[in-house]
C-alpha cells in the first residue's frame, strides 16, 4: 500500500483488506479492537470470551470484507454488530451447554441412586432365594404362588390342589420361617408380614 495506513479511511482500509493486505486489518483492529473488546466483556461479563470474540470479528472481517458496506454505516457500527451477534450466539450456546451439563449431571446422579437401589434389591433377591430354599417345599410354592406370583390364596389352593385352609396354614408357617431368617441376616420382612 501506499502512503501512511493511518491515515486511510475505514473503507480504503477495507477494500485494502479484500487485497489481503495484512497491513490494513493491523491498522483497522488498531483502531476499532477496543470498542469490539469494550462491548464483547460487557455483554459476557468474562475477558477470555471477551478476547475471542474480538479475535473471531476480526478473522470475520479478513475472510469475508465484502460484507461490509460503506453506505450501510461506518467500519465501527459494523464490526460492533458482528461483535454484539456473535456474543448473543455465544451466550446462548454457553446457556444450553451449561443447561444439558445441569441435566446430565441430574440424570447420573439420579442413575447412581437407582444404581445404588438395583444393587441393593438384588442382594435381597438372593436373600429371599436363599432363605426360601431353606422352607419345605410345600410352604415353598405356596410362598412363591402367593407372593411372587401374585396369586389369591384360592387360586394357589386351586394351583396346588390343596385345601385353602392347608394353603393358608403352609404360608403362615412358612412366613414365620422366614421372618426368623431375615431377622437373623439383619434384614425386615415389610410387607411379608
Amino acid at each position: 500500500m501506499n502512503g501512511d495506513i493511518r491515515e486511510i479511511s475505514d473503507a480504503a482500509l477495507v477494500m485494502a483488506v479484500s487485497r489481503y493486505h495484512q497491513d490494513a486489518l493491523a491498522e483497522a483492529y488498531r483502531r476499532h479492537a477496543g470498542a469490539v473488546f469494550g462491548l464483547a466483556r460487557r455483554l459476557l461479563n468474562e475477558a477470555a470470551m471477551a478476547e475471542e470474540i474480538v479475535q473471531e470479528v476480526f478473522i470475520r472481517l479478513w475472510n469475508d470484507p465484502d460484507k461490509f458496506d460503506p453506505a450501510r454505516g461506518s467500519l465501527r457500527s459494523y464490526l460492533l454488530a458482528q461483535c454484539h451477534g456473535r456474543s448473543v450466539d455465544l451466550l446462548r450456546s454457553e446457556t444450553s451447554r451449561r443447561r444439558r451439563e445441569e441435566n446430565d449431571l441430574r440424570r447420573t446422579a439420579e442413575g447412581g441412586y437407582d444404581l445404588e437401589r438395583e444393587v441393593w434389591d438384588l442382594s435381597l433377591a438372593d436373600h429371599v432365594r436363599d432363605a426360601l430354599a431353606t422352607l419345605p417345599e410345600g410352604e415353598r410354592e405356596a410362598i412363591r404362588l402367593a407372593y411372587l406370583g401374585g396369586h389369591t390364596y384360592r387360586e394357589v389352593a386351586v394351583m396346588l390342589d390343596e385345601p385353602e385352609g392347608t394353603v393358608k396354614s403352609r404360608i403362615r408357617t412358612g412366613l414365620k420361617r422366614l421372618r426368623s431368617e431375615f431377622a437373623d441376616a439383619g434384614l425386615g420382612l415389610g410387607e411379608w408380614s
